[in-house]
C-alpha cells in the first residue's frame, strides 16, 4: 500500500496550496491557504477570473480607493476558499492580513467579514477555520471568535508557550511549523540535516502532541511547513498534516510501512505537570525562545511582504 493511502488511516490529509488542480489529484479532507500560496497562484492564467470577479466586487460595494483595495483583498481570498470548497468534502483556512498580528479589533473585524462573504455564498461558517498569528493579540482574537462559532487556525505556532495559550483560548485548531523550526536550527547549529526522530520540529510537535493529550485539551494540532516526507511520516498518527503538494506526490509514489508514531494512549502515561499562561509569562516565555520569536517575527514579515505584492498585482488592474 502506497504510504499516503497509510497515512491516510491515522491522521487526517490537508492540502497545503491554492491551487485547486494540485487538490483533485490528492483527496484530501481539508486544505489551508495563506498570503503566500495566494500570491502564487493569483499569478497564473487559470485563476485570473477570480481576481477579476473580486475586482468587480470591490467597486461595486466601494468608491473609496483604500477600502476599495481592501474589499477586494478579502474577496479574492474568499474566492480562492470558495473553489477549495468545492473540491474538499472538509474546511478551508483563510487567512487574516498578517499586518494585523497584533491588532485584536482589527482581526475581528476582518475575520467577521471572511466569514459573512462565505456565508453570503450559502457556505456554512463550520467549513471555515480563520488563520490567525500565534500571537497574544492573535490567541486573544481566536478567544473571542470562538465564542461566536467562529473556528480558528492558529499559524505560525513555533513552542509550547504559543500552543498553551492557544488551549486556554479553545482554539479549534493550532499549526505548528515542523519545517522552519528546521531551518532554524539547521543554520544556528551548523547542521545539514537531522535524523528523523531527532529533528527538531518533529520534537516540538510531539512534546505539544503529548501535553494536549494528557490534559484532555480539545484543541487539534496539525502539523505544518514540512521539509521533506521523514518529518511528515515521524508525526503519523497526529491529528491532521498539512502537506504541500510536492510531498503529497512523493508519499503517493512511495510504498513501505508508515509506523504510527503519536499515539493518546502513550501519552496518557506520560509524568506532564500542567502549565497555565497570562499575558506576562506568555511574552516571558516567547522571547526566552530564540527560535520561536525569531520564526514568529520573520513568518510575519513574509506573508505582510506578500500580501502588499498582491496589493500592487490589485492596483495596476485597477
Amino acid at each position: 500500500m502506497k504510504k499516503l493511502d497509510q497515512l491516510k488511516k491515522t491522521t487526517t490529509i490537508v492540502a497545503d496550496t491554492g491551487e485547486f488542480e494540485e487538490i483533485k489529484k490528492f483527496h484530501p479532507q481539508d486544505a489551508t491557504t495563506n498570503p503566500s500560496l495566494i500570491l502564487a497562484a493569483a499569478t497564473k492564467p487559470e485563476y485570473q477570473f477570480l481576481i477579476e470577479e473580486a475586482i468587480q466586487y470591490g467597486k461595486k460595494v466601494s468608491s473609496q480607493p483604500k477600502e476599495q483595495l481592501e474589499k477586494i483583498l478579502d474577496k479574492i481570498f474568499v474566492n480562492f476558499g470558495l473553489e477549495i470548497l468545492k473540491i474538499v468534502p472538509g474546511r478551508v483556512s483563510t487567512e487574516v492580513d498578517a499586518r494585523l498580528s497584533f491588532d485584536i479589533e482589527g482581526s475581528l473585524k476582518k475575520a467577521r467579514n471572511f466569514i459573512a462573504l462565505y456565508e453570503s455564498a450559502g457556505i456554512d461558517r463550520k467549513r471555515i477555520l480563520i488563520k490567525l498569528a500565534s500571537t497574544w493579540e492573535g490567541i486573544k482574537t481566536a478567544e473571542i471568535l470562538e465564542k461566536e462559532g467562529i473556528h480558528c487556525n492558529m499559524t505560525l505556532l513555533f513552542c509550547m508557550a504559543q500552543a498553551i495559550g492557544c488551549a486556554q483560548a479553545k482554539a479549534t485548531l493550532i499549526s505548528p511549523f515542523v519545517g522552519r523550526i528546521l531551518d532554524w536550527y539547521k543554520k544556528s547549529e551548523g547542521k545539514e540535516s537531522y535524523p528523523p526522530a531527532e529533528d527538531p520540529g518533529v520534537i516540538s510537535v510531539t512534546q505539544i502532541y503529548h501535553y494536549y493529550k494528557k490534559m484532555g485539551i480539545q484543541t487539534q494540532i496539525m502539523g505544518a511547513s514540512f521539509r521533506n516526507t521523514d518529518e511528515i511520516l515521524e508525526l503519523a498518527g497526529c491529528d491532521l498534516l498539512t502537506i504541500a503538494p510536492k510531498l503529497l506526490a512523493e508519499l503517493q509514489e512511495a510504498e513501505g510501512p508508515v509506523p504510527l508514531k503519536l499515539n493518546p494512549t502513550l501519552s496518557q502515561k506520560m509524568a506532564i505537570d500542567k502549565i497555565t499562561l497570562d499575558e506576562k509569562a506568555f511574552r516571558w516565555e516567547l522571547s526566552e525562545n530564540a527560535m520561536a520569536n525569531d520564526k514568529l517575527a520573520e513568518g510575519i514579515r513574509n506573508f505582510s511582504k506578500d500580501i502588499v505584492k498582491l496589493e500592487k498585482m490589485i492596483l495596476q488592474r485597477l
